[in-house]
């Protein structure tokens, strides 16, 4: 690994992919009847995954890239690991939000169904590395591996919605996985490489005959990408599947989306960056226009909502697709703003996922949709609680949780004090800065940004409040929920993240903006991922 002494620290670049494999591995050989071991590895392999992610943030805020060569092969020849900037924040994200869905899992979901913790554990291999990876065919490898694990888990628990809800997931992103082949056989048929550095050297020596083919393989990568980002029209399945799977899945999945997000910011600046020749900034409209969608439509499911799950898994299209309209401007600063908005709604989303089954656990399975009924025609007739009791009533439940819930919805809507409303003000200040992205005057881009980020604010805050007091002030047929602290510290957990956002906004945003002119000037990275292996040293 480059710029590190020899030694443990060598082999830290690829740890944060062996250790959830080694782990998962252990606890498939120790089966079901010795879950209380299963349930202390996940946790140290989960929480020594936080430690690993801190540990090489640390080392990416130097500006260090760190290269680990498996086999010491040189690249593009053998396979590499690339641990710089946007790497180490998305591990970091990961591990913090892992670190609090695993805990409120334990309370009863781990025991749902068999295998939960080697799952999880290979979800989280997957991801880490999804974003470690410097090459597009080991990119594919670990996107199975990370959506193998999900399937798992997406239907743990059973239960008709579940199921049928887990295999339309299961059959949207088998086609994703097929596209996602086909364009990587098509781009190294142009190329003849797909080490990602390697092809952003290639790439602008495509000659003319040969480019409609490498812009057709990109375009099945980059659809690939987005069914994973739900971006519109490809993202239909998302609300349901994520308002079936249980509390602590759906939660983890807050970062599921991101990592086709993830793909995209980090291939679309090197591979079709502003050096990229005759096809820079391929596909910036579709971006662009399809995160409007997006947008659009994750906001009209937020106003539709009765059901809480539901409305957090379109808040989660909203996110997703003002990611990508961001993404498009190839801005510098806007990404970088956008980086801090993906961090604090991954957290904020997570917690509210949590969220809704403790505030639900008193409630009808039908108490919004009676709600609806009770205002159209004035019907007032109580619901029996249900026959499920988990954990101990306390006076103070229904106020910690309506505290929660106002947190959440201050943090999804965007509204200050909170780190929401830090990102999304950040975003409009990069994209209305008069030496930056609007340099020449401001761009329609800008003002089309501005109306859908202050309609869709508008539409969280809307729907929110009526689900807060539906929930938390009308008294429909309810008890007060039987919880865990178990349960109510990881969602502490995840707010407490946005606070810390929030407080230590400026070196937050400082470091992300960093982040976004590496992937926006990748020599650095292409440098350090091609330099030959004894100069790596």
């Amino acid at each position: 690994m480059s710029a590190l002494d020899h030694g443990a620290l060598d082999h830290i670049g690829v740890a944060p992919i062996l250790l959830p494999l080694v782990a998962g591995v252990a606890m498939l050989l120790l089966g079901e009847r010795r879950r209380p071991l299963k349930v202390v590895l996940n946790l140290a392999s989960t929480l020594g995954l936080v430690a690993l992610a801190w540990l090489l943030l640390e080392r990416a805020a130097t500006g260090a890239v760190d290269v680990y060569r498996l086999g010491d092969w040189p690249a593009p020849f053998g396979i590499v690991l690339v641990a710089d900037r946007l790497a180490a924040l998305m591990l970091l994200v990961t591990a913090l939000l892992a670190s609090a869905a695993l805990p409120f899992a334990l309370a009863r979901w781990h025991s749902a169904g068999v295998h939960f913790h080697p799952l999880f554990q290979f979800l989280l291999m997957g991801l880490n590395g999804a974003f470690l990876t410097g090459d597009l065919f080991n990119l594919f490898v670990f996107f199975e591996v990370l959506l193998v694990a999900s399937y798992g888990l997406a239907l743990h628990g059973s239960g008709r919605t579940r199921v049928q809800a887990g295999l339309h997931y299961i059959a949207v992103n088998l086609a994703a996985s097929a596209l996602f082949l086909l364009g990587v056989s098509l781009l190294y048929g142009v190329t003849g490489t797909l080490n990602m550095a390697d092809l952003a050297t290639r790439i602008p020596l495509v000659a003319p005959a040969e480019r409609p083919l490498l812009e057709a393989g990109a375009a099945l990568l980059g659809i690939a990408f987005l069914v994973k980002a739900a971006c519109w029209p490809l993202g239909f399945w998302l609300p349901s599947t994520y308002a079936a799977a249980s509390a602590p899945v759906a939660a983890l999945f807050a970062v599921m989306s991101k990592v086709g997000i993830y793909a995209i910011v980090r291939l679309w600046p090197l591979l079709f960056g502003a050096g990229s020749g005759a096809s820079a900034l391929f596909g910036a409209d579709w971006l662009l226009w399809g995160g409007v969608a997006t947008v659009a439509y994750g906001t009209l499911g937020v106003l539709a909502s009765q059901d809480l799950a539901r409305l957090a898994g379109y808040s989660v299209l909203v996110s997703s697709g003002t990611l990508l309209a961001v993404t498009a401007t190839a801005d510098a600063n806007a990404l970088g703003a956008a980086l801090y908005y993906l961090a604090t709604s991954t957290f904020a989303l997570g917690a509210f996922f949590l969220l809704v089954e403790l505030a639900e656990r008193g409630r009808h399975a039908g108490a919004d949709i009676l709600a609806v009924t009770r205002e159209a025609f004035g019907e007032d007739e109580g619901l029996p609680p249900p026959d499920e009791e988990v954990g101990v009533a306390i006076p103070a439940t229904m106020a910690i949780l309506g505290l929660a819930f106002l947190a959440c919805a201050l943090l999804i809507a965007g509204l200050p004090p909170l780190s929401g409303f830090i990102g999304k003000f950040a975003l409009l200040d990069a994209l209305f800065d008069p030496h930056g992205y609007a340099a020449d005057g401001i761009a329609p881009t800008a003002w089309l940004l501005l109306a859908l980020l202050l309609l869709s604010s508008l539409a969280a805050l809307v729907a929110l409040t009526r689900a807060g007091l539906r929930t938390f002030w009308i008294p429909l047929g309810r008890s007060v929920p039987r919880v865990r602290i178990i349960e109510m510290a990881p969602v502490a957990l995840l707010l407490l993240l946005c606070v810390a956002l929030t407080v230590q906004a400026g070196p937050a945003l400082r470091y992300l903006r960093a982040t976004a002119q590496a992937l926006h000037a990748p020599q650095a990275y292409i440098g350090g991922v091609l330099a030959p292996a004894a100069e790596a040293r």
